[in-house]
């Protein structure tokens, strides 16, 4: 049987330029051989003009547990070089070693160890538009209202270092614009230049009272200024602006309550707005008590529950009702310029998403056991 190691795999991934269409598609056309060629039931589904690789192992019935490993295999654009991995130490660099090419890696080989049991139904999917910016259509929103829907529970694989994200932030993305008065470029002071206002603006939106609030696992909510244009000429005081404001809002707020606090502002008016709505799992789920249980036998340490400021894919599967954790290896960087991932972590990570899909049939079983041993783990 052919065989390749978490590094291995993790660098081969990370070698493909994932932030373009070409490069997802070579990456997505090598997860599919590598499946395959360890005798992994691999189906094609094409989401758009991207490929979507689905695969399963175990067996298929009412009564059998379901879970869905979700990776994606997009990364957002690289500097030169970030596409040739390099290791120092237990550091695997590289363009998505984070988010999320070292998890994939190991989620592929957690799936082939998956494959010699017979009591857990275990689907991988991967993704190819996790990080894109069309927010009006998401290949995981399509495959969970389809093949994926009837699935008990659901991992993605984002950085977690090695806890479980049972709750995220939501996200609240906002494009404002501003007017102003143009003028001849040389006697600014004749006009209202809409970009120092728009300016302006966003640093009002950063002192609106949402933004101070906190929550059991959030300090406070994130506010970035993500894109910003504005003028048509150089020689010109610039009459309108936009700009395009992400906010990640904490779970105990409402957005449409954050729109209003926008709103109240003097001189803007919004023009597009997209919710997607934060992620919350309950921690004694017996799903996460098993996930809890798995990676306490793989790691020194509880493993805890944490709170991700990011959103991710597991919002489509918790909003159709099914369970669904952010779990990842040990890592930093991502999106940055030194984006690395734990090798260590990567074997750990492995070892742990095995020992959750061997035991998960006793460990429903007896799910008061797990809560137990969960409570005695936080006492």
């Amino acid at each position: 049987m052919l065989r390749m190691d978490e590094r291995l795999l993790a660098e081969r991934l990370i070698t493909y330029d994932t932030s373009n269409q070409d490069g997802i598609r070579a990456a997505a056309g090598f997860v599919k051989g590598w499946l395959e060629s360890r005798d992994i039931r691999v189906s094609d589904h094409q989401h758009g003009e991207l490929p979507v690789v689905l695969a399963e192992v175990g067996p298929s019935g009412p009564d059998v547990p379901r879970v869905v490993l979700h990776g994606h295999v997009d990364v957002v654009p690289g500097r030169e070089g970030q596409f040739e991995p390099r290791v120092e130490g237990d550091r695997l660099y590289g363009r998505g070693a984070y988010d999320m090419k070292g998890a994939l890696a190991a989620m592929m080989l957690a799936l082939r160890d998956a494959a010699e049991q017979d009591a857990v139904n275990v689907r991988f999917v991967c993704v190819p538009d996790e990080e894109s910016d069309d927010v009006d259509s998401r290949s995981i929103d399509a495959l969970v209202a389809g093949r994926l829907g009837d699935a008990g529970f659901a991992i993605t694989g984002e950085p977690t270092d090695l806890h479980i994200g049972v709750q995220a932030k939501g996200v609240l993305a906002v494009r404002v614009e501003v007017h102003g008065t143009a003028a001849h470029g040389s006697t600014p002071w004749l006009g209202d230049n809409a970009i120092l206002k728009a300016y302006d603006v966003f640093r009002r939106i950063e002192t609106l009272p949402f933004s101070r609030m906190s929550s059991d696992l959030f300090d406070r909510p994130s506010i970035n200024l993500a894109r910003i244009a504005g003028g048509d000429v150089f020689n010109k005081v610039p009459d309108t602006c936009w700009m395009d404001v992400d906010i990640r809002y904490l779970p105990n707020q409402d957005p449409g309550d954050l729109l209003a606090q926008i709103r109240s502002i003097p001189d803007l008016h919004i023009v597009r707005c997209f919710t997607r709505a934060p992620a919350i799992v309950s921690r004694s789920n017996p799903y996460v008590l098993a996930l809890r249980d798995a990676v306490g036998r793989a790691v020194e340490g509880d493993a805890l529950s944490i709170g991700r400021d990011g959103a991710s894919d597991a919002v489509a599967f918790l909003e159709a009702g099914i369970p669904a954790v952010e779990f990842g290896p040990v890592g930093g960087g991502h999106h940055g310029p030194e984006e690395w991932v734990s090798l260590a972590s990567l074997a750990r990570y492995r070892q742990a998403l095995a020992t959750f899909v061997r035991e998960l049939p006793s460990q429903l079983a007896s799910g008061e056991g797990v809560r137990l041993r969960a409570v005695e783990g936080r006492s």
